[in-house]
């Protein structure tokens, strides 16, 4: 077996995310077949290159060594790549490229988007995983993303990627059964809901840590399954299980929204751009910050909150509310 650039990109991709399953996601591959390549990878060069532990696969000293010399290889090869786009974007007119984990704000931001460059190809490339967005933005394969950060989960920002931070604590709030008791409660407490069954998507860093984290200071201890949230949603409101869920999320049948007493679960949002390139990313700013505003005036929860907190976020630049609010909802 010959060695391709395909392989050093997959043996990068373990040691920067220290666990086959993050890398095979960010690869866009099964775990199975990831663990196979990194088998065959092994047996060509004759040794082992990472060593399985319970916090994750680390890179044995051969492991080490190789990966000194894989890094440039592939680092030369995204450049060269991303040169090659940049020339084909040229001369085939102009290109926007962004990227998001997943939000609300994502839709607005587009239409905001393509009418201020109504002449510019539009496009958007989603991805659970910030740090690869962080990535193809500083190699360029993006113009800006937009990405979440939870406190146990730190982003690694690479050089020359800069970050303005939109929203420094998005509260975290709760998608509970309509039948359940806290439901009625304007605001709930994780001791309301502390014997309840909680599901987690193991794909977004960080979450099971926070809400982990949450509990312990609470005194609980919370009962987590995992799954993904579009299946969890049927899930909620059949009365199996509760999730964390973003301010912004839209109710429905079956299921009710609310705020958290004291935001004890919160992400940092943010964009991420070059730090060559401040006038586009300025533009791109203030339309994601005005997509966002409107994602979240859209959530009678989340636009209870924000009134409640005086939050900044409602201030534009002219000191005025985005949009004229209805009035006062009577507040927990």
């Amino acid at each position: 077996m010959e060695l391709e650039v395909r392989h050093l990109r997959a043996l990068c991709a373990i040691a920067d995310t220290g666990s086959l399953r993050k890398a095979a996601r960010q690869l866009g591959m099964s775990q199975p077949s990831l663990t196979t390549q990194l088998r065959r990878i092994e047996n060509a060069i004759g040794g082992s290159l990472f060593s399985r532990e319970l916090t994750g696969s680390r890179p044995t000293p051969l492991g080490r060594s190789v990966l000194c010399r894989a890094r440039p290889i592939v680092a030369e090869m995204n450049a060269l790549v991303a040169e090659a786009k940049q020339e084909a974007g040229r001369a085939t007119g102009a290109r926007l490229r962004v990227g998001s984990t997943g939000s609300q704000a994502v839709a607005g931001w587009l239409r905001r988007l393509r009418a201020r460059f109504p002449d510019a190809d539009t496009t958007i490339h989603i991805d659970v995983w910030a740090d690869s967005l962080l990535r193809m933005v500083a190699e360029n394969q993006l113009d800006a993303a937009f990405v979440h950060e939870a406190e146990e989960a730190p982003l690694r920002v690479p050089d020359g990627v800069r970050r303005r931070v939109l929203v420094a604590r998005e509260p975290q709030f709760v998608a509970l059964p309509a039948t359940h008791p806290a439901a009625a409660r304007p605001l709930v407490t994780l001791t309301d809901l502390a014997a309840d069954q909680w599901m987690v998507d193991p794909a977004l860093d960080g979450q099971e840590a926070t809400l982990r984290r949450a509990f312990a200071t609470a005194g609980r201890r919370p009962r987590v399954v995992y799954g993904d949230y579009p299946t969890a949603a049927d899930l909620v409101a059949s009365g199996e299980l509760i999730t964390p869920c973003r301010p912004t999320a839209t109710p429905r049948p079956g299921l009710t929204i609310r705020p958290l007493r004291d935001d004890p679960l919160t992400l940092r949002l943010s964009l991420a751009s070059r730090t060559t390139d401040p006038p586009t990313a300025d533009a791109l700013f203030h339309d994601l910050r005005d997509s966002y505003l409107e994602a979240a005036w859209a959530s009678a929860a989340y636009r209870r909150w924000l009134l409640r907190n005086d939050n900044p976020l409602l201030r534009a630049r002219d000191g005025m509310l985005p949009v004229p609010p209805p009035a006062r909802e009577a507040s927990a």
